[in-house]
């Protein structure tokens, strides 16, 4: 039996991590994705920001809590990319 951790790591920068790799990829989306793919590709990067954070989360070790990391991690992803995908209607219908 291991014993636990007095000091156990924080979980906030894997969460983090999370958001920022899927703003990452929505910026990254918006550049060299032609507009009419663009939604199409958004969902791809929400799921690989799925997986990424279930990865994330297995590596930190620690079962408690970890529906609850997963889900924060996600449910950020889903408002950066909302926002993302938000400025790229925006952009489009702006004339220029």
């Amino acid at each position: 039996m291991a014993a636990p951790a007095l000091a156990p790591r924080r979980t906030t920068g894997g969460i983090v991590t999370v958001w920022v790799v899927a703003a990452v990829i929505g910026v990254a989306i918006g550049l060299f994705v032609p507009a009419d793919w663009r939604a199409a590709w958004l969902v791809v990067a929400l799921g690989g920001t799925l997986i990424l954070a279930f990865a994330v989360q297995l590596a930190y070790g620690r079962s408690q809590g970890y529906i609850r990391r997963v889900a924060i991690s996600i449910l950020g992803a889903l408002i950066v990319l909302g926002v993302i995908s938000l400025g790229f209607g925006l952009a489009s219908i702006v004339p220029g």
